[in-house]
């Protein structure tokens, strides 16, 4: 596949594109700067023969699509989208059942980073999202994700609806996040599962909704009645790592 040209910007994640072999073209750097991150970053970009440039913080700034470079910015080609087999095979050879995060309409891309960071870490096998009504890949999701991106595939399907039938053909169950669903510590989360996590504003759709098998709601004490969907994505996902351990 060919991919446009992207900007990877922030020292975690420029660090982490070097360290997953990710090929990197050209490195920004901000003029006179020798603190320990820059170093180690320069010295990721000499072993792979990037070049190197040597810029003011006003060409960094021109550069910059996020505005929080930190002082290095790398250009490479644009992350590539994953596939939904290529997880499933992934969980296989982990001799894992399958964990899979589906997205259905997030438009933040600071909550799709998120999101993508937190299904690292929780173990998961990929995240799915929609091609329509919903952020891609961008550098803001790159930079948010904290180098994330570069472990966790991301899958972009035509319709979820039917993507979550054709799973639960090869053995997957799905829970929504709903606020007016079954506690989720009175839910079975175990084995092969696909969380659903729902646009902003609107939570999971009408049509995504009905094709889940259950709806977890996450126990809330305060007084207002929602979380942001990366920190919902992040409360659900660790129940289900609580029950995979125990």
């Amino acid at each position: 596949m060919a991919y446009e040209e992207i900007t990877i910007e922030g020292r975690n994640a420029v660090t982490e594109a070097f360290r997953s072999g990710r090929t990197v073209d050209r490195l920004y750097v901000l003029d006179g700067c020798q603190d320990g991150p820059i170093l180690t970053i320069k010295r990721e970009a000499k072993k792979q023969d990037t070049v190197i440039k040597y810029v003011t913080k006003e060409r960094l700034d021109q550069l910059s699509e996020t505005g929080k470079h930190q002082g290095v910015i790398a250009v490479a080609a644009a992350y590539a989208y994953g596939s939904v087999d290529d997880m499933l095979a992934a969980a296989g050879q982990k001799k894992e059942p399958p964990f899979l995060f589906l997205l259905d309409g997030i438009e933040d891309p600071h909550n799709l980073g998120a999101i993508i960071r937190t299904a690292n870490l929780a173990g998961a096998h990929g995240v799915i999202i929609p091609k329509n009504h919903a952020v891609g890949l961008t550098p803001a999701v790159a930079r948010t994700s904290a180098g994330a991106l570069n472990y966790t595939p991301v899958a972009k399907v035509t319709n979820l609806a039917r993507t979550i039938e054709d799973l639960k053909r090869a053995g997957l169950w799905f829970v929504c996040a709903d606020m007016g669903g079954t506690p989720m510590y009175d839910l079975d989360l175990r084995g092969p599962v696909g969380l659903v996590i729902g646009n902003e504003g609107e939570g999971v759709s009408r049509l995504v909704k009905e094709k889940c098998d259950m709806t977890a709601a996450i126990p809330m004490k305060g007084d207002i009645d929602s979380l942001n969907a990366s920190v919902a994505a992040g409360v659900l996902a660790y129940e289900i790592v609580r029950q995979r351990l125990g």
